[in-house]
C-alpha cells in the first residue's frame, strides 16, 4: 500500500516537472521574439534633427524622425516607416549588441574634447534586460559599427522620406534627388535599400514622372535586389 503511493506521488511529481519544462520551452521563443535593439540620435540644426531606428529580433523594423521640410520654411516634417530589415543587417546587429554586453555599462569614450556629433542612444530590450546606453563617440568597437550601421540605414531611409514629399509635391525635384541616391548607392554608402522599395515602385509606375528619374528609380531598385541575393 505505501509503494503504490510513493509510486504515484513520484508519477504526479514527474508530471510537475515535465509542465513546468514545457512551459519554459514554450515561454522562450516568446522572450526571443520580444528582443529589440533601438538607435536614436539628436542632433540640433541637422536634417533631421531627431530620428529613431528600432529593429525586432524577426527583423521588423521601424524608422522615425522629424525633420524641416527645407531651410527656407519652419514647417516640419514627421515622418514613420514600417520595413523588413534583411537577415544578414539583423544578425550582424543582434550580435553586435551582445558583443557590447547589451548596453549594460557606460560606453561613451568621456572624452570631451572630441567634436560633437549628435546624442546618441542605444536600447537594448527583451523579457529579462532593458538597458540604455548614451554616448557621443564610444571608442567600443562593438558600438562603433553599430553606430556605423544605423547611420547608413538612416541615410537610405532619409532618402526615402525626401522622395515620398518630393514625389507628392514636387515632380521636378525627383530627378536630382534619386540621381544623388544611386550615385551613393553605386558607392556602397546606402544599406537597406529593399526598405525604400515601395516609393521607389510609385515613381517607377508613375507616368507623370520624367522619364530620367523613373530610370533612377529602376536602377536602386535593382542594386538592392542584387546586394539582397548577396546575403
Amino acid at each position: 500500500m505505501v509503494d503504490r503511493f510513493v509510486a504515484k506521488k513520484l508519477l504526479a511529481n514527474k508530471a510537475l516537472l515535465m509542465a513546468a519544462a514545457l512551459l519554459l520551452f514554450w515561454n522562450a521563443p516568446a522572450r526571443a521574439a520580444n528582443a529589440t535593439v533601438t538607435f536614436s540620435l539628436d542632433f540640433p540644426n541637422s536634417v533631421p534633427d531627431h530620428y529613431t531606428i528600432s529593429v525586432a529580433s524577426d527583423g521588423q523594423a521601424h524608422y522615425a524622425c522629424s525633420a524641416k521640410i527645407s531651410d527656407a520654411s519652419d514647417d516640419r516634417d514627421n515622418y514613420s516607416t514600417d520595413f523588413t530589415m534583411s537577415e544578414a543587417t539583423r544578425a550582424r546587429i543582434f550580435q553586435l549588441a551582445s558583443q557590447a554586453h547589451y548596453f549594460s555599462g557606460q560606453i561613451d569614450s568621456g572624452n570631451r574634447k572630441l567634436a560633437f556629433t549628435g546624442s546618441k542612444k542605444l536600447v537594448y530590450s527583451d523579457g529579462q534586460r532593458n538597458n540604455t546606453a548614451d554616448y557621443n563617440f564610444s571608442s567600443v568597437p562593438a558600438v562603433q559599427e553599430l553606430t556605423t550601421v544605423f547611420q547608413s540605414m538612416a541615410e537610405t531611409l532619409e532618402f526615402g522620406r525626401r522622395i515620398v514629399y518630393e514625389h507628392r509635391y514636387q515632380k521636378l525635384a525627383l530627378d536630382d534627388e534619386l540621381k544623388r541616391m544611386e550615385e551613393e548607392a553605386r558607392d556602397g554608402e546606402l544599406v537597406e535599400l529593399q526598405a525604400v522599395k515601395p516609393i521607389l515602385q510609385q515613381i517607377y509606375d508613375d507616368h507623370s514622372v520624367m522619364n530620367v528619374a523613373r530610370a533612377h528609380a529602376q536602377r536602386i531598385m535593382e542594386m538592392g535586389e542584387v546586394t539582397a541575393e548577396r546575403h
